[in-house]
């Protein structure tokens, strides 16, 4: 039995040693597996990946699997669980804030029969009221719009068994989003309350801006909900603006406007207008991002790409085999 543990690295000079050193070696220790640790180190612009590289000298249990730029965190976790050969795969951050001493209680529920342990956010030792509030804001309508298979507070801090990890590499669309595909595949889960810590050093890589696109990204790639509420809107809009125009002919030209109403034609003509123009641009923006999502995989390109140099101890036929979604090859 092996375990593969899949640490996505992006400008983690100031925190990497620290978070190796004293939470995750520690732990990995106590493990009674084998186990190899791939570090995706996404692109880094700072020295992340010259202190991994010093790392993987002293442990030969370190793979480290190197971008040729900065292709997101979602696609670093794509590519180390494809890389992993683990019998089960542990995902994490390399920040300090998920806690690595829960990996204990992860192995404990999958060999219990879980086939994905999800380490759910359940407090904050600190963080900010916008994140917060906005997390909560965010998994209440991705549940309003039909998505229940997400709990609220979930993260990529997880466990996924053999079986789940080989049905997530059939799968090939570009804008993902890891914990939502894993949570759509379905399987056994199993949920681990955790405090969210404090990052070791430096700041986070996901900005505000960052935060919005991936949940834009959620909201397009996990429903088509979008897209049926402007479809009801719209009939909605169709059935009432012939009831009001129906009302107007009626009172205003047949009666004689005994309600003193003083409709004209170029008043009912500009709110009319007005308002469907305003529905058309929103209805334009909304399928806008649905043919961008279109013309991202008619492009075909690959989800990334790997700098081979920079890289150590990986697979590089058994890669190169997954790039084209062939069976790959295991290592005897």
């Amino acid at each position: 039995m092996k375990l593969s543990f899949v640490i996505p690295v992006y400008n983690e000079e100031k925190g990497f040693r620290k978070f190796y050193n004293n939470l995750l070696l520690p732990e990995l220790k106590k493990i009674k597996y084998d186990y190899e640790l791939i570090l995706v180190n996404d692109g880094s612009k700072d020295k992340t990946l010259n202190i991994i590289q010093k790392v993987a000298k002293t442990d030969k249990n370190i793979k480290i699997l190197c971008f040729s730029r900065n292709f997101g965190k979602e696609v670093a976790l794509t590519a180390g669980i494809r890389e992993a050969v683990g019998d089960a795969i542990i995902t994490m951050d390399a920040d300090g804030q998920q806690p690595p001493k829960l990996i204990h209680d992860f192995i404990k529920k999958w060999e219990e029969g879980g086939e994905i342990i999800i380490g759910v956010r359940g407090k904050y030792e600190k963080h900010g009221f916008i994140a917060k509030i906005g997390s909560k804001i965010f998994y209440k309508i991705l549940n309003a719009m039909g998505v229940k298979d997400t709990v609220p507070g979930s993260t990529d801090f997880r466990l996924i068994d053999r079986c789940v990890a080989d049905e997530y590499n059939k799968l090939t669309e570009h804008g993902r989003i890891t914990r939502g595909l894993m949570d759509w595949m379905g399987f056994n889960k199993v949920y681990i309350d955790y405090i969210y810590g404090n990052r070791l050093a430096g700041k986070p890589s996901y900005n505000f801006r960052k935060l919005f696109q991936l949940a834009i990204d959620s909201f397009v790639s996990l429903s088509v909900t979008p897209l049926v509420v402007l479809g009801w809107i719209g009939c909605f809009i169709t059935i009432a603006s012939f009831i009001l125009g129906l009302f107007i002919l009626i009172e205003e030209f047949i009666m004689g406007d005994p309600l003193q109403l003083g409709w004209t034609g170029t008043s009912c003509l500009s709110i009319f207008i007005t308002f469907l123009v305003g529905l058309i641009l929103t209805s334009q923006a909304i399928i806008a991002l649905y043919i961008s999502h279109i013309h991202a995989e008619a492009q075909g390109r690959p989800l990334y790409i790997i700098d081979y140099k920079n890289s150590r101890n990986l697979n590089r036929d058994n890669t190169t085999s997954r790039h084209r979604g062939e069976e790959p090859r295991r290592l005897s």
